[in-house]
């Protein structure tokens, strides 16, 4: 019975998320009404101590990185550097090749740190206007970005610095490079199959008469460019590089100058308890939220003129964006938390933990967990937290590295993680003014290949014993 509240809570949540209902207002709803079938006493605690302590925790930390990305991507719309970027790109890959240059400028961003919700903001003026000079319908927009900031360079690529790829490094005594073979071969196989589905979808489009306007009225468009003007495309490029580079010499800098804790007294009448900051749990937020403020700078420094114009009413909608992709992150957070409490959740960790082959009960306990929770690094925490001594004992007695369960625990968090009820799936969503009617089945194709590529890396290390 436990089970079937977590499942129909899950359930519910997915339904009204896909039907265009605020999360905001159904995750604390369903979260709630499992706790109330479980034990009504706990109703009211579990609201206030664990839904909304959850939720404002993750807007204490993540809605700086929010607000600074929507703004980024703001200027860079009102600049016009999307526009020059885009018209650079189509006189040299072409209007057809609009998705693999969405894609690949999405890796790079990702690969060098930024923040996945942030290049959702930062990329979105770029595809707006790439896929509307190459008349590409808009609703391929999320699906190409998710293939690009979601998927390879998330958590497959060796090396990449998003948090999916770093928590398995606690548990396993790995580094970020971990079975840099098996992720390179993953990484590879999700951008082959995932651009070979994409393209067809664009071909079926194209065929079909479709354009970038077809299919209902189109929301969130970005602003026209009202300059005189364009940039030249290097200096359109240049806040987007100086983001990457901010944000990798910001990590480093960081962790010098502040050391793994700081402390100040928050006031100077009284005798009031010092502040303890633990940098080495925020260093990476507030690296991320200084390379924006340069991005933002580098913006306003080439492209005042333009930027001014439209500057008041432009960061309004950018708040605006900013306010409803963290609070339904956030509410997310707070719903996976809860639904992570009951005992229903225990009986499917239990259930998960009876897979005999090592990888997979890795694999398939982590990409459920997180698609139960809504959230890939949630998900993962969950599993490892509970579960890691037991991968290791089985790992270690059918003699696999540490490293492949490092890399097999970071791909799978990836995969389901990203059904409809996702904080970063209604985040895209809310920010290409797309609903889950319009393009969640293109982002969930995305994640069923990315789901597959975990298998396909654990055929191929049977296969060849690769690390």
């Amino acid at each position: 019975m436990s089970f079937l509240i977590v499942l129909a809570a899950l359930a519910f949540l997915m339904l009204v998320a896909y039907r265009g209902y605020s999360v905001i207002l159904f995750a604390p709803v369903a979260a709630l009404a499992a706790v109330l079938l479980t034990d009504p006493s706990l109703v009211a605690p579990m609201f206030t101590g664990l839904f909304m302590d959850k939720m404002v925790g993750f807007l204490k930390l993540y809605f700086p990185v929010f607000l600074l990305g929507a703004v980024f991507g703001k200027l860079i719309e009102l600049s016009g550097f999307s526009k020059s970027i885009v018209s650079a790109t189509i006189k040299v890959v072409g209007a057809q090749r609009a998705m693999l240059s969405i894609v690949l400028v999405c890796a790079l961003l990702t690969y060098g740190g930024v923040s996945l919700f942030v290049v959702v903001f930062a990329v979105y003026p770029f595809a707006a206007e790439l896929f509307r000079q190459g008349n590409i319908p808009k609703r391929l927009i999320p699906g190409t970005i998710a293939l690009g900031a979601f998927t390879f360079t998330m958590d497959a690529l060796p090396g990449t610095p998003q948090i999916q790829n770093i928590i398995p490094t606690a548990f396993f005594g790995t580094t970020g490079w971990a079975a840099p073979v098996l992720g390179t071969l993953g990484g590879v196989f999700i951008l082959a199959i995932g651009m070979t589905y994409l393209e067809w979808r664009r071909r079926v489009a194209a065929r079909n008469g479709e354009g970038y306007a077809d299919g209902g009225e189109l929301r969130n468009e970005p602003e026209p460019f009202r300059g005189q003007r364009l940039a030249h495309p290097l200096v359109a490029l240049l806040p987007l590089l100086l983001v990457g580079v901010s944000n990798f010499v910001f990590t480093r800098w960081i962790g010098a100058l502040y050391g793994s804790s700081h402390s100040f007294v928050p006031a100077v009448i009284g005798n009031p308890a010092p502040v303890v900051q633990e940098v080495s749990k925020v260093a990476a937020i507030w690296a991320v939220q200084g390379a924006l403020l340069v991005g933002i700078a580098c913006v306003l420094a080439f492209a005042w003129k333009p930027v001014v114009a439209s500057f008041a009413e432009g960061t309004k909608s950018a708040i605006a964006g900013a306010l409803l992709a963290s609070m339904n992150t956030a509410s997310e957070y707070g719903f996976g938390a809860v639904i992570a409490a009951l005992p229903g959740f225990l009986v499917v960790a239990n259930a998960l933990g009876a897979i005999p082959n090592p990888l997979v009960n890795e694999a398939v306990s982590v990409t459920a967990l997180a698609g139960i929770t809504g959230s890939a690094s949630g998900g993962m925490s969950i599993a490892l937290a509970a579960m890691a001594e037991s991968f290791i004992a089985n790992a270690q007695a059918a003699g696999i590295p540490m490293e492949v369960l490092h890399r097999v625990a970071s791909m799978a968090s990836g995969g389901m993680d990203t059904l409809p009820h996702n904080g970063a799936v209604i985040t895209l969503l809310a920010v290409t003014g797309m609903t889950h009617r319009q393009s969640y089945k293109d982002i969930f194709a995305i994640t069923l290949i990315k789901t597959m590529a975990v298998f396909v890396v654990i055929l191929a290390y049977y296969l060849t014993g690769w690390v």
